[in-house]
């Protein structure tokens, strides 16, 4: 045959980093990328917050303004029932008024602010220790991150407080009712205020966060292992990631394109030899630590949950949770399409991944209420929007899948309790940023809001140990890289937060991650962090690959022992 269709062509490499350079890549989306798309898609992420964030001054001043200026005109008795009526009035209208500036504030911090300061740091990191090639020690890594964690935020700090100065002279912080009322006419002034904003906030926050990155524990690898301790009771957990899934037979990944294994024949070899260990020596859990698909597609989807059902006993042990493969993908093969913000795509690759999740694990895991106290099990949270749920993927409906906006957000962390007091509990939690681009589908962000229902919920179970699982990994680890495009974009924008506030229960929790594709056991400190390797990425069908079977303890003093991985090696066909 003159082309082999089973082997595939450039065509499967028009989105693989691995075979492709980032320039390359970059250099498509302008030819493929819609441009009236990606202008209502800025005007939506960009200039709607912007303006809703530059207006919250100008309310805030025409309401005091004309409080005032009622309050001066009344007798005493009727300025006091006014105040009442204003203060009532506030407090019902003022609160979503905040909210609404706050989340219009992350949302351009998320979007702009925090990955601008982690790519001028990581951009410094990778010009050093390219300059110094070959004398990069781990010592000098971790010094080096200190030193360019610092010199990017004076940076960045520097930057953010001219730009805020040349753009002062446009703003304007106070208006009255009849300005407002002229909309139009403060366009310009609200912008500038958006400006001004955020970049104080990026100057003096990027001295905040570059300060923090500086001061904290760096990542060392794992100086030792743990001995089992005698009678102790040994929990063996598989640690499995990245599977990307294919929905095609013979189809290829994104990332990995014609470098990488066709169809899921090596996904199936992976779970029959678990299930063979399993048979000999029983493994507790079985963690998926995401990018169960390659692109979140239904046929991936249904390809996955075949072939777990091939192993009924692994699968009543799986713990699976997303990744950005299975949410942010919009197009498999065309980094340059994008979802705007209102479409269906991204509910429906969240609603796929939710419903998958509670097909293996739903009446197993504990939702989070609010407060941090374990509520009902997912499936039994999810009962009341089934309908809706189906009807969106049945029919659509801009307005069915906006009812549904907080329904995937409130579903984590997800926790499966220990099964005793002094048992072992895992927690779920969803890494992934909110993008609408397939180009910058990796970014990663744990909340504010999900880490407090995780600190919480861990709290009260004060005996227990943990594994805290997400898909991102935490920051970047002390190991070379060869590309630039491996440092920026991957690593959780918050990390180094994350790492200082899991320390408080560093001694009886491991966290587990995906998403980087290697397999690296370090430490931050006191906190244990394990990479899984993919198993099925980065390796054509004739080269081995492996995965690891983790073997953990209770000890005396309550502290989690981590024993030495077994390695479980998948030859290539």
């Amino acid at each position: 045959m003159l082309l082999d269709p089973r082997r595939g062509d450039i065509e499967d490499d028009a989105a693989s980093p691995g075979q492709r350079s980032l320039l390359k890549i970059a250099g498509s989306l302008l030819v493929e990328i819609s441009l009236p798309k990606l202008v209502v898609a800025w005007a939506f992420l960009l200039l709607l917050p912007s303006i809703l964030l530059g207006l919250a001054p100008l309310v805030a001043s025409a309401w005091f303004a004309s409080l005032s200026a009622h309050a001066r005109a009344l007798t005493e008795l009727g300025a006091a029932l006014t105040l009442v009526a204003i203060a009532g009035l506030g407090w019902i209208g003022w609160r979503p008024l905040l909210r609404i500036a706050e989340t219009n504030f992350w949302s351009l911090n998320a979007l702009a602010v925090q990955p601008s300061y982690g790519f001028a740091r990581e951009a410094l990191r990778h010009l050093v220790e390219r300059a110094w090639r070959g004398k990069v020690t781990p010592d000098f890594r971790a010094q080096l991150r200190r030193a360019c964690s610092l010199g990017a935020g004076v940076v960045l700090s520097a930057g953010a407080a001219l730009i805020a100065i040349l753009v002062w002279p446009a703003s304007r912080w106070a208006a009255n009712l009849h300005e407002l009322a002229l909309l139009h006419h403060l366009v310009v002034p609200m912008l500038a205020n958006a400006v001004v904003l955020v970049s104080c906030y990026l100057a003096v926050a990027s001295l905040a966060w570059s300060m923090a990155d500086a001061s904290m524990d760096q990542p060392v690898d794992l100086a030792a292992f743990d001995a089992v301790p005698p009678r102790a009771s040994v929990w063996r957990v598989a640690h499995l990631s990245d599977l990307h899934t294919v929905g095609e037979r013979y189809g290829f990944r994104i990332e990995s394109g014609r470098a990488g294994p066709r169809g899921n024949q090596r996904l199936a070899n992976v779970l029959a030899r678990l299930a063979a260990i399993h048979a000999s020596n029983p493994i507790d859990h079985v963690l998926i630590t995401g990018d169960m698909t390659d692109a979140g597609r239904p046929s991936e989807w249904a390809e996955l949950l075949d072939a777990l059902s091939r192993h009924p006993e692994l699968a009543a042990r799986t713990i699976m949770l997303p990744g950005n493969h299975d949410l942010n993908i919009v197009d498999r093969a065309n980094p340059a399409r994008l979802d705007l913000p209102f479409s269906l795509g991204k509910r429906l690759r969240q609603l796929r991944t939710l419903s998958a999740i509670a097909a293996i694990q739903g009446d197993r895991v504990r939702i989070v209420e609010s407060s941090g106290k374990l509520s009902t099990t997912l499936l039994q949270a999810l009962t009341p929007h089934r309908e809706r749920i189906t009807g969106v993927a049945e029919s659509g409906g801009l307005f069915r899948a906006a009812s549904l906006r907080q329904v995937f957000d409130d579903q984590f962390p997800m926790i499966l309790p220990p099964d005793r007091d002094d048992g072992l509990g895992i927690a779920i939690l969803d890494s992934n940023a909110e993008t609408h681009f397939s180009f910058t589908n990796a970014l990663g962000l744990v909340s504010d809001a999900q880490m407090r229902r995780l600190d919480t919920a861990i709290r009260q179970y004060p005996q227990a140990c943990w594994i805290i699982a997400l898909h991102h990994h935490l920051i970047e680890y002390p190991m070379p890289v060869k590309a630039f495009s491996e440092r920026v974009g991957t690593a959780l924008i918050n990390g180094s937060w994350f790492v200082r506030r899991l320390q408080a229960f560093a001694d009886r929790s491991i966290v587990m991650h995906g998403h980087r594709h290697v397999d690296w056991i370090g430490a931050c400190g006191a906190l244990r962090i394990v990479s899984a390797p993919s198993p099925v990425m980065g390796a054509g069908d004739d080269v081995t690959t492996h995965f690891y079977i983790h073997q953990m303890a209770k000890g005396p003093d309550g502290r989690l022992c981590l024993a030495e991985p077994e390695r479980v090696e998948i030859t290539g066909s």
